[in-house]
């Protein structure tokens, strides 16, 4: 596994029992099991420790850890029969978002997610989670045809940001992630969101206006990265830590702002140490959430989504 910056300390622990676990067991019958368990309890109670009082500088490194479980993950083990649907019907398909038709349970949904890659070669084709204009007017074709046949939106956000490339900008990105977001205030339908890493800017909220916004514990969620905003503050990326320090990104920060709605608790030490307890933690965040909104008619669930988002800091 690979060990961030700030958990050296862990990482010689975990090393010490890894080692005494490939040690045989000795001629003269002495075991090691004991030393074995104590290092584990202590690397166990320095883990709580640390990630009991993380900053939200350490957060947005957890967030972006290249071993998290991405959205394919969260897509291959809670969804069934899902048929994706590419293209934006204009340009191209961007893979940059990925989105299609799926079952929930029971439940026909629409399912959509920006998909960073797990290796370099996905990475490049992914353009690491980065959607392009295309992506965002795909994202808007699927919630419309969503709508138009009565199927509740789930959706996954895991990026820096929108692609903010020259080829981007000249074909449309504002404009896409603008009506993007206008697509998801206006739907009828349910229309929950998970932010399952970063929730950079524009790029995580054209398809994070929902109804309910879901954040894992160790999550960001920021209208620019902290690195952004600190060239834009101090003209010196490095402050980046300061920045996030500043910004308020976090899970914790933003539900106390009402941002978002609900934080799912990650496994010790993060999501990217066990995949399956976070991935299930979620399908039962969502399941509760889903059976909710589709009690409500068509024009309750359209203005208690745009409530929510015209009442956000209006106290602070």
């Amino acid at each position: 596994m690979q060990y961030l910056d700030f958990e050296k300390s862990i990482a010689e622990l975990e090393s010490k029992v890894n080692e005494l676990r490939q040690i045989a067991p000795s001629d003269d019958g002495i075991s090691i099991d004991d030393n074995i368990k104590q290092l584990e309890v202590k690397a166990n109670k320095a883990l709580e420790k640390l990630y009991s009082s993380l900053s939200p500088w350490q957060k947005t490194k957890v967030a972006r850890h290249p071993e998290r479980p991405h959205f394919r993950d969260y897509l291959y083990e809670l969804f069934d029969d899902f048929i994706e649907l590419s293209g934006d019907r204009k340009y191209s398909n961007d893979h940059a978002i990925i989105g299609g038709l799926a079952k929930f349970g029971e439940t026909s949904v629409m399912v959509i997610g920006n998909e960073k890659g797990s290796n370099t070669e996905e990475r490049i084709k992914h353009n690491f989670g980065m959607a392009g204009p295309e992506g965002y007017r795909k994202a808007e074709r699927l919630m419309q045809l969503a709508d138009r046949f009565d199927i509740p939106i789930i959706t996954f956000v895991d990026t820096a940001g929108a692609y903010p490339g020259i080829g981007a900008e000249e074909r449309g990105q504002s404009e896409a992630i603008a009506r993007s977001t206008q697509t998801c205030l206006k739907v009828g339908v349910p229309l929950i969101s998970i932010i399952i890493g970063e929730g950079g800017s524009g790029g995580a909220v054209a398809i994070a206006t929902a109804n309910k916004v879901i954040m894992l514990e160790h999550s960001i969620y920021t209208v620019a990265s902290p690195e952004a905003s600190a060239s834009i503050l101090w003209r010196d990326s490095s402050k980046a830590s300061d920045a996030a320090n500043s910004m308020r990104i976090t899970a914790q920060d933003l539900i106390n702002m009402k941002v978002i709605d609900e934080i799912v608790a990650e496994p010790l030490g993060g999501a990217h140490r066990n995949h399956q307890r976070a991935i299930r933690d979620v399908e039962i965040v969502i399941a509760k959430h889903l059976e909710e909104l589709k009690k409500l008619d068509r024009q309750i669930l359209i203005q208690d989504r745009r409530n929510k988002f015209l009442s956000i800091s209006r106290d602070f």
